[in-house]
């Protein structure tokens, strides 16, 4: 199967340049399953039904949230009604969605897509993300319930996601990072053939600091005192993402960073 996986959307610039790239990657790659994060699509913090479907209808199959998954309210009530929209596993358990789920891909494959918050540095305390992700591959084993796994880890330390990394490695196709927005240079795949990369990227202007407008997040490093709001950078946006191909197994064959437009360094991955 051919997969892509892109990282955190960021605000106005970045969805428009993933709904504008995504149909072309469909078709140039040949993918069978897209995930997109998009929990910072709107206006930077969290996600809108109105953005998840413009996602959807540009080719995403699954759309995941982190942290700010529930920071535009609407989502409370609209997640537990779309359920190709996954919010972190191990959340508290009376949060509404779920943490992952078996999709249907092209010509009847199975596709367990999941996503959990790291817990180092991060701000609340979550449940464990080892046993919840665990528990998952027990009830949908690659290979045979699931003919690819897609696991996400939402956080911070770069130790954490490495660590899930290698915790899972032949239990998941692709075990790959998002959170800190900043696309990592160690895609690979891993002895047991899981293919891994700490971070994805962001979708969003780089011009910036982590996808802000750059003014707010200086003012508050220099005088270390909050003020006004964080806002997205409006200009030309970088999709980031990992590209990965998996064999009848699921275990990965080939895995390649993907940044199309804006300020970084272009990488495209070989079709087929």
């Amino acid at each position: 199967m051919n997969l892509l996986f892109l990282g955190d959307v960021v605000g106005r610039s970045g969805r428009d340049a993933v709904i504008a790239a995504l149909p072309g990657l469909r078709e140039t790659l040949k993918l069978d399953f897209v995930v997109v994060n998009a929990e910072n699509a709107a206006s930077g913090f969290g996600l809108t039904p109105k953005i998840a479907d413009d996602l959807f209808s540009a080719g995403a199959d699954c759309v995941t949230l982190g942290d700010h998954a529930f920071d535009q309210k609407e989502m409370l009530a609209h997640i537990a009604a779309e359920p190709r929209i996954l919010r972190p596993i191990n959340f508290a358990k009376g949060a509404p969605g779920l943490g992952a789920r078996l999709f249907e891909a092209p010509r009847g494959r199975r596709v367990l897509v999941a996503v959990a918050l790291g817990r180092v540095f991060m701000s609340r305390p979550y449940d464990d993300p080892f046993s919840a992700l665990e528990g998952e591959l027990r009830k949908y084993a690659m290979g045979a319930a699931a003919d690819a796994v897609i696991l996400e880890i939402h956080a911070e330390a770069t130790s954490e996601k490495m660590a899930l990394g290698c915790y899972f490695d032949g239990k998941a196709s692709l075990v790959v990072g998002t959170h800190t927005h900043v696309p990592t240079a160690d895609s690979m795949i891993l002895p047991k053939g899981t293919a891994y990369q700490t971070d994805a990227g962001m979708c969003g202007d780089y011009d910036g600091v982590i996808g802000m407008e750059k003014s707010e997040p200086l003012r508050r490093f220099i005088t270390g005192m909050p003020g006004g709001r964080f806002c997205p950078g409006e200009g030309p946006a970088t999709v980031s993402g990992v590209f990965v191909r998996t064999g009848p197994d699921g275990r990965a064959l080939a895995i390649s960073p993907l940044r199309l437009g804006g300020r970084l360094s272009e990488i495209r991955p070989e079709p087929l």
